[in-house]
């Protein structure tokens, strides 16, 4: 009838195979290392990205709340932005203090001070944004009163 035909795999690495596999091997290693070193660098983003803009109101909001003064801050300018692939922004903020109290209603039109009580800070955010999860946090913030 038919032949019998008996079909065997090896596993066997001769010095042929490895040196086809090498070229492949090395990529996969470039590869892993610049996305390792994408991940683990902020790059410029536009100021106007959705997930950048709700970062810099939320750090906004958080300076506010953990401030110790009465008065709220309002932002001025924004000077740089940057994120990460892992969705971490980095934001440099001129803010300026107003003449509203924290718990005041409508922050957003609230005069600036002038004069003796007027205060600038520049600052430095670093947020992690989870736009999709609506979660936001502060992972690091410095500011140096102007």
């Amino acid at each position: 009838k038919y032949p019998r035909i008996s079909v065997e795999t090896s596993l066997v690495l001769t010095k042929d195979s490895m040196f086809l596999k090498t070229p492949l091997l090395l990529g996969l290693i470039v590869l892993g290392t610049h996305v390792w070193t994408i991940q683990k660098e902020f790059v410029d983003v536009s100021k106007n990205h959705d997930y950048f803009v709700a970062s810099m109101e939320f750090a906004l909001a958080q300076f506010n709340e953990d401030n110790m003064e009465e008065h709220s801050y309002k932002l001025l300018e924004v000077g740089w932005a940057q994120q990460k692939v892992s969705f971490n922004h980095k934001v440099h903020l001129e803010l300026h203090r107003t003449i509203c109290k924290k718990q005041d209603e409508d922050l957003n039109n609230c005069p600036l001070q002038e004069g003796p009580g007027e205060k600038k800070v520049d600052c430095t955010f670093i947020v992690d944004a989870r736009p999709w999860f609506s979660q936001f946090t502060l992972l690091n913030s410095t500011c140096i009163q102007k």
